[in-house]
């Protein structure tokens, strides 16, 4: 074996940046609601984790304005975009407003949780683990219930939105 001295023993946070804004990544915007009023926020960190038991995972800064929501509550929803909803993944993206207002129609499923109208699909989770992870949550969900139709998907690539095309 080799050992290669061209790779940098350190990474900055513009490097750690620069190099992610090229993978390419699913959006989806994550909603729930602790009894105080819905929340949500956009998210790229969407993953799958186990098939038995379905456990999915994401991440959030502790410093967002959903993470307390977040903290407290059991159940979340993850809202599927399909790639004509990137105003959608801009509103949730943006501090300091009603994310949950007009032109965004949203409804309750039977648990509580807020479900965007008009996604493509969501998937519906109890929350099992929270772990601090450098500045963020790494949230573990266990899956309860889908309902995903197919779609183009909206992805996240390069600092903007785009999809991707079946060859």
């Amino acid at each position: 074996m080799t050992t290669r001295t061209d790779i940098p023993s350190t990474t900055t946070e513009a490097d750690f940046r620069s190099t992610f804004r090229q993978f390419a990544a699913g959006v989806v915007v994550i909603t729930a609601d602790a009894g105080a009023g819905p929340v949500g926020f956009t998210a790229t960190s969407l993953a799958s984790v186990s098939l038995r038991p379905p456990l999915v995972s994401f991440a959030l800064s502790t410093t967002a304005s959903s993470w307390p929501t977040i903290a407290e509550t059991g159940g979340i929803v993850i809202n599927f975009l399909d790639a004509t909803q990137h105003w959608i993944a801009t509103q949730f993206a943006t501090s300091g407003i009603d994310r949950f207002a007009a032109p965004v129609s949203w409804f309750r499923l039977g648990t509580g949780e807020p479900v965007l109208d008009g996604t493509p699909g969501h998937l519906r989770g109890e929350v099992e683990h929270r772990h601090t992870v450098g500045d963020h949550q790494l949230v573990i969900a266990r899956v309860t219930h889908t309902a995903v139709n197919p779609h183009a998907p909206l992805v996240y690539h390069d600092g903007s939105y785009g999809t991707v095309r079946r060859h």
